[in-house]
């Protein structure tokens, strides 16, 4: 009677193990990550309307750039990140760095994916400089449907609300001033295809070196966002 007992109950602990061992593979959990932070809910992103490179729908909105908003966000994994042209360092070391992987960026899903360069220099910064900017890192990538990189450009009333509201910031030069550096953000925010702030990619900040997040890290963890978010 007693080896019975115990039988019955070895395989209960069997069959609770077995259960377990079920919701673990069905349900790993979150993703370990190297260099990102994903964000425990998505994040919404108050309504904002900006200006982009995209090619115009009208000859009179050539100079002035095609209006993006939040619908632009939907259906695509949008990478962001804050720049502008003049900057020295961070941004052309990022921009390069994104290209060189972005045909590993571009595999990760079957739904599109783009990079929006936010430009942090309403100043100086006007929609014909920024296009030719990522006109120069979208040479020699595919743009059939798309192009990969995308300027962003707003007034600073515009501009400042949305930078602020997805967790990066830009310094404002002084109104006289003309040559100036632009102090912001070295992260990248993720955006999912519904328009929500779902991860951020943290700069490395090693002493001597640009503060730019490691393009390596980038690439593994947006594998492992995406394919635990998908």
């Amino acid at each position: 009677m007693m080896l019975r007992i115990v039988f019955i109950l070895l395989l209960a602990l069997v069959a609770v193990g077995g259960v377990w061992s079920y919701q673990k593979i069905a349900n790993p959990g979150p993703p370990q990550l190297e260099t990102s932070l994903l964000y425990s809910s998505p994040r919404s992103i108050d309504p904002f309307t900006l200006h982009s490179t995209a090619a115009p729908d009208a000859d009179n909105e050539s100079a002035a750039g095609r209006q993006v908003s939040n619908d632009d966000l939907l259906g695509q994994w949008t990478i962001i990140f804050t720049g502008y042209t003049f900057c020295p360092d961070i941004c052309p070391t990022t921009m390069a760095q994104l290209k060189q992987s972005w045909t590993d960026i571009n595999q990760v899903s079957a739904t599109p994916m783009q990079v929006w360069m936010v430009s942090v220099d309403p100043q100086r910064d006007d929609i014909p400089r920024l296009r030719d900017y990522v006109g120069f890192f979208n040479d020699g990538l595919d743009a059939s449907d798309q192009p990969p990189f995308l300027g962003v450009r707003g007034e600073h009333k515009d501009l400042f609300p949305f930078v602020r509201n997805i967790g990066l910031m830009y310094s404002i030069p002084e109104e006289d001033e003309t040559n100036y550096l632009v102090n912001h953000s070295a992260a990248i925010i993720l955006i999912s295809p519904e328009g929500h702030q779902q991860a951020v990619f943290r700069a490395s900040h090693e002493p001597g070196m640009i503060p730019t997040v490691n393009p390596t890290l980038l690439v593994n963890d947006l594998k492992r966002i995406i394919r635990y978010l998908e």
